[in-house]
């Protein structure tokens, strides 16, 4: 396995990264002495604003509604490999519902600029769920890139 180390990302390069919208995958907590509820999400990301946006499904029979929702503590990462190396991107804060009823003129503006990807990993009809919008304004937000030396050939 190689040594591979890692720098910080500056705002640019990390909303290079992050694009309009993508994979990656969230963490929510649970009680102190189970591990953390993770799952692979789509997002879109708004550089202007740096929110993300999730839509995520929930089904009657799953245990994510307990977990996940308004006001709920969050971790997300995306991550991968590119022509210049890897690239990861971790974001943390608190998780927001977007409701009809709460979308203000900033937020109806900030998630037509995002792009948040349709995965289908659904063993069902996707219909048969019911999908809700969230979020995340971070409150830490790391960008890292993997460093490049003259000794890799800049590779």
């Amino acid at each position: 396995m190689e040594d591979t180390r890692s720098v910080q990302m500056n705002d640019e390069e990390r909303d290079e990264f992050l694009g309009n919208g993508g994979t990656g995958v969230a963490s929510f907590p649970r009680e102190a002495d189970e591990p953390p509820h993770t799952i692979p999400i789509s997002y879109g990301y708004d550089p202007e604003s740096g929110d993300f946006y999730f839509r995520l499904a929930f089904s009657p029979e799953t245990e994510k509604a307990g977990i996940v929702g308004d006001r709920k503590p969050i971790s997300f990462v995306t991550y991968d490999e590119t022509d210049a190396g890897w690239r990861s991107v971790v974001a943390s804060g608190i998780l927001r519902e977007v409701t009809e009823a709460a979308i203000d003129s900033a937020v109806v503006t900030a998630m037509r600029r995002v792009h948040i990807p349709l995965v289908d990993v659904f063993d069902r009809n996707p219909r048969e769920f019911d999908f809700r919008f969230f979020r995340l304004d971070p409150d830490e937000l790391h960008g890292k890139k993997e460093a490049r030396t003259e000794s890799d050939g800049g590779r």
